[in-house]
């Protein structure tokens, strides 16, 4: 069996393609959130607080925005680890 070769820009892109996906389905799984609740909570922005003049009310909790910045490493080092493939036979 032959392997066909592969067109490393259309791999890439393809791969790139899907990062966005892969990083929302991942933040969902982790955070137990629907779709559309990650929607809602991206548009969300910081308000002040009506009650404590100088304070806000953030649109996410500390332990969301640490769990979505760790998602987003691990989506962005496993998009790393795919160009290894590549990175071996340029050389």
């Amino acid at each position: 069996m032959t392997k066909e070769p592969i067109n490393v820009l259309l791999d890439i892109h393809t791969q790139l393609s899907g990062l966005p996906v892969r990083f929302r389905e991942r933040v969902c799984e982790e955070c137990n959130w629907s779709t559309p609740t990650f929607y809602r909570k991206m548009r969300g922005r910081d308000k002040p607080n009506p009650n404590e003049k100088g304070k806000v009310i953030p649109a996410l909790s500390n332990a969301e925005k640490q769990k979505i910045i760790e998602i987003m490493e691990e989506v962005y080092a496993a998009g790393d680890e795919y160009l290894e493939k590549y990175k071996k036979t340029s050389k």
